[in-house]
């Protein structure tokens, strides 16, 4: 009898322990260096919906990492999977206000045609090969104001997340930088960034 009971434990053994993984994993936190996957809703403070991946893949992101807004990623610490928040982040905390000093004028021959209207996007490359999206302002007989904030700069922003899984980074191993790119402009913008 004795050995049936083992028996039965040793055939039990791995759905035991990994039921407590299971709920271990549930019971970890959000905290610097854990990957994180979430489910959002964006939407302006007049409730304006600009953004969501509800029902599509979840949002990964590993947390401490600078990959989503920090103060979006301070607001999701200390949730739990299954936990859902409402945050509110003002202009300053989101994308900045709009920088006046972040529009430019373009020769109207250099904007392809189709983009001559008040509102058209574009997209330019940052130097560092970064794709950064670009509003046409103001169309004039000769010149094109481009508008270089981000599209959400000067918006408050309201974010509805739900954490979908946490778990534990995997490490990866940096590349060693050299001193010649350390000191390159376009090391320092993607470092300002």
């Amino acid at each position: 009898m004795l050995a049936a009971v083992v028996g039965a434990l040793m055939t039990l053994g791995p759905t035991i322990v990994r039921g407590a993984e299971e709920k271990g994993d549930a019971e970890m936190t959000v905290t610097d260096g854990k990957q994180i996957s979430i489910e959002y809703t964006l939407k302006l403070s007049d409730k304006t919906e600009v953004d969501s991946n509800v029902g599509e893949d979840p949002l990964t992101y590993t947390q401490g990492g600078d990959e989503i807004l920090p103060a979006l990623q301070s607001a999701l610490s200390g949730l739990k999977v299954g936990d859902t928040k409402h945050v509110k982040l003002s202009a300053k905390d989101g994308y900045g206000p709009v920088d006046p000093k972040a529009f430019m004028d373009v020769d109207r021959d250099r904007i392809p045609e189709t983009a001559h209207k008040v509102g058209a996007m574009l997209n330019a490359q940052h130097p560092s090969g970064q794709s950064i999206p670009v509003r046409v302002s103001a169309v004039n007989d000769d010149k094109i104001k481009l508008d270089l904030n981000h599209p959400l700069a000067g918006e408050n922003l309201v974010f509805d997340v739900k954490i979908l899984k946490i778990e534990k980074a995997a490490k990866v191993a940096k590349p060693a930088k050299s001193a010649k790119a350390e000191r390159s402009p376009s090391a320092k913008a993607a470092r300002a960034k």
